[in-house]
């Protein structure tokens, strides 16, 4: 991926340097590796936010975690050059597909730190991988992740990485233009199954606004090069939730699915890589998935 001497982002906020690493304390106990991946499973079977099920293992009490300072990024830190890079393109494209439509892009913040952090939507933990939480507008990432991608999942590659930033600031866009709320207005009304298909749409169609992003940010800067596609079409499918569930528990629960099959992530980026039109990613009114 052809990325570097290209503009980088200022909305950018490091907070590794000091606090909110290591493990975080529930009710004043420390949270061990072994109890965040039981949240993890159990979020991948039952479709329960893998923080409400820590909350519950420790006692229904709080996550105490101290926030880090947030600064800008070292000027010799490589990967958070690559960050911050990706997200000035993602910026500048949606800044544009928003003026087209008559409407104003609201940039987002990405949050750098390290196993765990405050935000609007709770404690976030690296053990969750990169998200977005739409009450800050900013998508939060441990860039260890990116390790776990590569070397765990089999998913290597510059563009892979992009892709996943991509992906967390198509949720933002989707809080921008409100899709996010009306979904989120259903939790409680309809069942854990129906609300768990909505999920899925919701994640589909972010994973088609990167796909947006990719085909404009080629257009405008030839930013790809042999192999990237396929890098990202590879990360598509190693996360998708068949696949996620079949590494870590040795079977598929489809009922469970929030994020949608590993054919149905790569299908939707495709879609978006190929029309480069947000009109196309309308996943909620798609009579097949």
């Amino acid at each position: 991926m052809k990325w570097e001497g290209n503009r980088e982002s200022d909305n950018v906020e490091d907070r590794r340097s000091s606090g909110g690493g290591g493990s975080p304390l529930f009710g004043g106990r420390s949270i061990g590796v072994g109890t965040i991946v039981i949240a993890l499973l159990g979020g991948w079977i039952f479709g329960i936010n893998p923080l409400t099920i820590l909350g519950l293992l420790s006692g229904g009490q709080p996550a105490q975690v101290q926030q880090a300072p947030a600064h800008k990024p070292p000027a010799d830190d490589k990967m958070a050059s690559f960050v911050s890079t990706v997200l000035a393109d993602t910026e500048d494209v949606w800044t544009d597909v928003f003026s087209k439509g008559g409407a104003r892009y609201q940039d987002p913040k990405l949050v750098l730190f390290r196993g765990a952090t405050p935000t609007a939507c709770g404690t976030g933990q690296a053990a969750m991988g990169p998200f977005y939480c739409p009450a800050d507008q900013k998508v939060y990432i441990d860039l260890g992740f990116y390790e776990t991608l590569k070397n765990q999942l089999g998913a290597p590659g510059e563009f892979a990485q992009a892709y996943v930033i991509a992906h967390e600031v198509g949720h933002h866009v989707q809080n921008l233009l409100g899709i996010s709320e009306k979904v989120d207005q259903q939790r409680g009304r309809v069942s854990q199954a129906q609300y768990n298909q909505l999920s899925v749409k919701l994640e589909l169609q972010a994973d088609c606004f990167a796909g947006v992003w990719a085909n404009h940010a080629q257009s405008a800067r030839q930013i790809l090069e042999n192999g990237d596609i396929e890098a990202a079409m590879n990360a598509a499918a190693k996360i998708g939730d068949d696949a996620l569930q079949k590494q870590s528990q040795g079977r598929v629960v489809p009922e469970s699915f929030t994020h949608g099959t590993s054919a149905q992530r790569v299908r939707w980026f495709n879609n978006g890589l190929q029309n480069g039109s947000v009109k196309e990613c309308d996943t909620f009114s798609a009579r097949t998935l």
